[in-house]
């Protein structure tokens, strides 16, 4: 019998919606919750991990962007997609409080409250992207259509490198 995966809110989200997925475990150190960190953790194709980055355009409107986790948000060009005048990342500190997420496991899926979503445009050349699935070291791997679906999120170019 194989190992018995847990379930976060964002699985039991994505199970309630009838969304096809895939979940994938692996090993993190404590001291190191970058994306690169993960990719060089997990068997999983880097150029399909995604990761999720919280902003506030001040301390109670705040939005949520996924994009490569190999890539940077570029904070100025999100914030007049969003249509906000500035952008900041959110205060760690914070993170726990307004999302139910800690770093290094913060899913776009299941957040306490649905925030305005963005999703990179570079994940419509996949089948499947990975991102959080609400704990370290666990990811969830759904198609990106099927994300925006669920979080209402629309597809815009995010990083600094498009």
């Amino acid at each position: 019998m194989g190992k018995k995966h847990k379930k976060t809110n964002a699985i039991r989200m994505v199970e309630q919606a009838g969304i096809t997925y895939e979940q994938h475990e692996y090993d993190y150190d404590e001291n190191h919750l970058s994306g690169r960190d993960a990719a060089k953790h997990s068997d999983l194709p880097a150029k399909q991990m995604y990761k999720t980055i919280v902003c506030q355009a001040n301390p109670r409107d705040h939005y949520v962007f996924v994009l490569p986790i190999l890539e940077e948000l570029d904070l100025k060009h999100c914030a007049r997609i969003a249509g906000v005048k500035k952008l900041e990342l959110l205060p760690l500190q914070d993170l726990l409080k307004v999302t139910g997420y800690v770093r290094g496991g913060c899913s776009p899926v299941g957040m306490k409250q649905l925030f305005p979503t963005y999703i990179d445009q570079s994940s419509l050349a996949y089948d499947m992207i990975y991102v959080s699935a609400g704990k370290r070291g666990f990811q969830l791997g759904l198609a990106p259509k099927d994300l925006a679906s669920l979080v209402q999120a629309e597809f815009h170019a995010l990083s600094r490198d498009e």
